[in-house]
Parts: structure tokens; C-alpha cells; sequence
């Protein structure tokens, strides 16, 4: 009885810090006008969404394979179009400007070979591991030792060149603007993103028809909120919650100096940085409209040539303070649900993850992102480079899946 009582008050005293939390961090932005201090807000939430539904990328693809269950990936779907709508509903009010990524074709292929397979031999791609080491499983803590190393090999050690050179191989469309699918059919990205959504819903009404998996319990709709913040989530609602995330995510990141939605690739390796921090360049707020003379604020200055040249030098203040809320938010969320609790691994499982983290942080550095960069809002954005991307990283993942996994032979 005194457990029980105990539980209920644990999972309020949570809740309540939580929007406290919330509302405090995002009252002191729109007061100082630091629009960079909302990453903390929504680095929790989005750790605490990705491990109540167990949204990993890793998983989402390899159970496709080893269990035959496509729900984490329908979740990943779900999450993508959702923030498709939330970003065209953006672009046409002209709060956000769209920025796909260019179609850097021979560092997807190359990154998504090496991440792909990578994410397999570690147990996680980067937010898997983020979350799921916040909740004590000991590879994926293993693995983010050696993601960041990864990461530095290639922004500014012995790859950097071959990253700067495979950077050439870019394709625009005639016009000179980034592939994506309304640049290349012409058609608007809010018409794109309206019937994506039609065709997810279709597809919903489909399989909750013919997989009773993808259908939702009948007392879903009638639980507590007590069993909302301390059960698992499924997928697709995980899915739904960090797509509408990915909406004021766009905004904080936008007003913060970064034209882009969720990250992580990049704020791990900077969190590092902040450790031996010579000289980097500081963004965290958007730039004075340029006059004559250059920028007086560094937080957005233009690329010298140096920069262009030679390593990224910058520590993106919003993408650091979104991984390190990541963590207490993936680490709230799994304490409610009484999964968080060291995950003891064998040793050859932990030499594997650390050669996964280490491709891992290869392959994301030579994409220039990862599953929440490349794919989550990638895709979002309707990018062909992401989506040449995902692909080949699902084709990778699936490769060592069934050698590493499975050992070989498909399940019966």
C-alpha cells in the first residue's frame, strides 16, 4: 500500500517538475530573447517520447527481419509526415524557410553503408543509444564513447580531407536549387505533405484492419493519465508526439541561429568540444542583418575560407543543449515505467558496440547527419539526398542484421 502511494506521488512530483520546467525555460527565452534556451525544453520531451515508444532507428529496420514487425517503423512514417504537415503549416505562414539538405549522393551512399552497419553492432543509432544509455543499457553507453570519436575523425582528422573531396560530388536541379521533391516536380511542398498525409491515413484505416499489431487496444482511449506517463507507449503515438514536437523544435532551432529541425550527430561531438574549446565559433542566436561590413556577431558569421576548407569549427549551442536534455528526459521517462535499471552486456557484445559506435559517428559525419537528422527531418523536408540516405542505411542495416543478428539465417 505505501509503495503504491509512493509510486503516485513519484509520478506526480515528475509531472509537475517537468511543466514547471517547461514553462519556466520558455518564459526565460521569450524574456532575454535567448530563443536557444527552449533546446533544453525540447531535448526532455524528445527523450521522453523516443523511450516511451522505444523509437530507435536500429531497431525500428532490423525488426523487420528478426521479428517480422513493422510497428517502430510505422512509428518512424508517422512521425515523418506528421512534421511534414507541422512544417508546410510553417512555410506558409513564412515563420520557417524549408532548407533540405543538398544531394551530396557519394557521402549518403558511403555514410549510410557505414551507419547503417554501424548502428546494427552498437544496438542503436545515435538517439537510440542516447536514450537507451539514459536507462542503463550498458552497449549503448559504450557506444557513445566512441559515436563522437567517430564523429572528429572526420570533421577534423585523418578523413577530413576525403569528406571535403566526396562534398564535390553535389547534384541541384537546372536551376541550381536543392533536389527535393517539389523542386523536382514542381508542385508545392504543402501539396506534397497534404497527401502524404491522406495516403498515411488510408494506410492507418488499412492495417489496423489487417494487423491487429497496428490497432490500438479498446481502453487506450480511456486511460489515466497516471498510466500515460508511467506505461510504454506504442510506436505510432511516440511517432505522433515527437512529429508535433518537431514544429516548435523548427522554430527554437530557426530563432537560435540553425535553420533546421531535430539533430543529434553534430551536438554530441560538440558537447566534446566543449571540453578542448580553441577557438570554435559560438551560434546560438541569429545573426544582424549583414550591411556594408561583415557581421559583428559571431553566433552566425559567413564561412571563411578556412572554414570551408578545413574542420567545422563551431559549437552550435542549440544542438548541445538539446542531446544533453535528451538524457534526464530519456532517463524520467524510463524511471516511470520501472525500466531503468543497468543492462549488463558480455564483453564480446561491448567490443562490438564500441566498433559500432565508431562506425556510427564515420557514417553520420560523411551524411552530415543521422536517423533524427537524415531521416526524421530529412524526409520531412522531402529531401532526395535523405532519402537516397535512408535507404541505403535500411539496406545496410538489414546486411548486418542478418549476419551479425541472425547469423546468417532468416527466422521461421
Amino acid at each position: 500500500m505505501n509503495v503504491t502511494r509512493h509510486r503516485q506521488v513519484s509520478w506526480r512530483a515528475y509531472l509537475i517538475l517537468t511543466v514547471v520546467a517547461i514553462v519556466g525555460f520558455t518564459g526565460l527565452a521569450a524574456f532575454t530573447g535567448r530563443w536557444v534556451v527552449t533546446a533544453l525544453p525540447i531535448g526532455f520531451l524528445f527523450g521522453f517520447f523516443l523511450q516511451k515508444g522505444d523509437l530507435c532507428g536500429s531497431s525500428a529496420f532490423s525488426e523487420i527481419l528478426v521479428m517480422r514487425d513493422g510497428r517502430k517503423l510505422w512509428g518512424l512514417w508517422v512521425l515523418i509526415v506528421v512534421a511534414a504537415l507541422g512544417f508546410a503549416f510553417l512555410n506558409l505562414l513564412g515563420w520557417v524557410q524549408l532548407n533540405p539538405k543538398p544531394f551530396l549522393y557519394l557521402n549518403y551512399v558511403v555514410g549510410g553503408v557505414l551507419f547503417g552497419t554501424g548502428m546494427v553492432l552498437a544496438g542503436g543509432c545515435i538517439s537510440g543509444c542516447l536514450y537507451k544509455a539514459a536507462a542503463g543499457n550498458l552497449n549503448s553507453m559504450v557506444a557513445l564513447l566512441t559515436i563522437p570519436v567517430g564523429v572528429m575523425v572526420v570533421e577534423f582528422g585523418p578523413l577530413q580531407s576525403v569528406h571535403q573531396a566526396m562534398k564535390g560530388f553535389v547534384v541541384n536541379t537546372s536551376q541550381g536549387e536543392k533536389l527535393s521533391l517539389s523542386a523536382i516536380s514542381g508542385l508545392p511542398y504543402w501539396l506534397w505533405a497534404v497527401v502524404l498525409a491522406l495516403l498515411t491515413l488510408i494506410g492507418s484505416f488499412l492495417l489496423r484492419g489487417s494487423h491487429p499489431a497496428f490497432s490500438s487496444d479498446s481502453s487506450s482511449s480511456r486511460r489515466s493519465l497516471q498510466q500515460i506517463v508511467t506505461r510504454p507507449w506504442k510506436p505510432w503515438l511516440a511517432g505522433l508526439a515527437i512529429g508535433l514536437l518537431m514544429v516548435p523544435a523548427y522554430l527554437s532551432s530557426a530563432a537560435s541561429g540553425r535553420n533546421y529541425p531535430l539533430g543529434v550527430t553534430h551536438g554530441v561531438m560538440q558537447a566534446e568540444l566543449l571540453f578542448i574549446d580553441q577557438g570554435f565559433q559560438h551560434v546560438y542566436q541569429i545573426a544582424p542583418t549583414k550591411s556594408s561590413g561583415p557581421p559583428s556577431d559571431l553566433s552566425k558569421a559567413p564561412a571563411t575560407s578556412k572554414q570551408a576548407t578545413g574542420a567545422n569549427r563551431k559549437i552550435v549551442w542549440w544542438l548541445v543543449l538539446l542531446v544533453v536534455a535528451m538524457i534526464p528526459g530519456s532517463w524520467v521517462s524510463a524511471r516511470l515505467s520501472g525500466q531503468a535499471k543497468l543492462l549488463r552486456k558480455p564483453p564480446d557484445e561491448i567490443l562490438f558496440a564500441l566498433l559500432g559506435g565508431l562506425l556510427i559517428g564515420i557514417g553520420a559525419a560523411f551524411a552530415t547527419g543521422c536517423v533524427v537528422g537524415n531521416i526524421m527531418s530529412g524526409w520531412a523536408l522531402m529531401s532526395i539526398g535523405m532519402i537516397l540516405f535512408g535507404i541505403v542505411t535500411i539496406m545496410a542495416n538489414w546486411v548486418a542484421t542478418y549476419f551479425y543478428m541472425m547469423g546468417g539465417e532468416l527466422g521461421r
